[in-house]
């Protein structure tokens, strides 16, 4: 299991970034990741295989977040 989850956010031109969280976004992806540092790379491959990809840097931008993976499970544990 990876550590790590990254979270890709898609999120429209009208949300403003720091309002751009899972529940705003128009999509949510995630990735396992070894490190922290993976969080931010290598998300390109994942957003490509959305439906808003060609929108980005158009109507909608790409927010990644990083969150310690559940013990166990490889899915983002609950905010705290």
């Amino acid at each position: 299991m990876y550590p790590f989850v990254a979270v890709i956010l898609i999120c429209l031109n009208s949300v403003a970034p720091g309002a751009c969280n899972e529940t705003t976004a128009a999509d949510v992806m995630s990735n396992g990741v070894e490190t922290e540092l993976n969080c931010v790379m290598g998300w390109q491959d994942v957003v490509a295989r959305s439906t808003l990809a060609r929108e980005i840097g158009k109507t909608a931008y790409v927010k990644t977040l990083c969150r310690r993976a559940a013990a166990g499970t490889g899915k983002p544990a609950p905010p705290r």
